[in-house]
């Protein structure tokens, strides 16, 4: 099934702040044929990301992030984590695109505000839906090849309350957080398996 087989009956905006919530009274296509009845669904609107893996092929080093999610603590005051459950997560450099940007340039620039390196090669690797059941975002994945001696130990954008640590670390040590379940952030697990995977084939085609 395509787009063409949804139906759109009402569409308005319930919220807008900084983000915004869309209101959709919809029907679509059923595969035994015919149609759904109405359904009434609620859409966040936060527009679409681009989410960068900062590997130093030379060095055989990654820069990772770590940072605190206003998400991540609404999710820690609930009995699913426990009480040791930090909402400073371990992420990859991520950030929003903004209107005229395209991915590459929202990921050399992200790479550059949050971790201090710049981008000198991109590798693509997938676009993600965060959470399709009740948000639109989407983020597009790259690897970037960078000099790690370059990476700041603190970084982010003062008006945008971003207070940044950036950790240079080995995929060793990545990996071990991986399989401990230190890494909880959605995008950054889905970039680290791909990396883990790549891993060998980044080192030889760039370093």
């Amino acid at each position: 099934m395509t787009r063409d087989d949804v139906e759109v009956l009402e569409e308005d905006v319930g919220y807008q702040g900084i983000f915004r919530v869309d209101r959709y009274r919809l029907r679509h296509c059923l595969y035994a044929g015919g149609w759904s009845a109405p359904m009434a669904r609620e859409v966040f609107e936060r527009g679409h990301a681009v989410a960068v893996i900062p590997f130093d092929p030379v060095r055989d080093r990654l820069v990772l992030i770590e940072q605190f999610r206003a998400g991540a603590f609404a999710a820690a005051r609930t009995p699913w984590f426990a009480e040791d459950f930090s909402p400073w997560l371990l992420e990859v450099v991520a950030g929003i695109i903004d209107e005229g940007e395209t991915p590459e340039q929202v990921a050399k620039r992200e790479t550059l505000e949050e971790i201090g390196c710049t981008v000198h090669d991109l590798v693509p690797v997938c676009r993600t839906l965060a959470s399709p059941g009740a948000c639109s975002e989407s983020v597009a994945i790259f690897c970037g090849r960078i000099d790690a001696d370059e990476a700041t130990a603190f970084a982010g954008m003062v008006h945008e309350h971003e207070d940044i640590r950036v950790l240079v670390v080995s995929p060793e040590e990545a990996f071990q957080w991986l399989d401990q379940g230190r890494i909880v952030n959605a995008t950054t697990l889905v970039a680290l398996h791909w990396f883990r995977t790549h891993h060998p084939h980044l080192r030889e085609s760039w370093g």
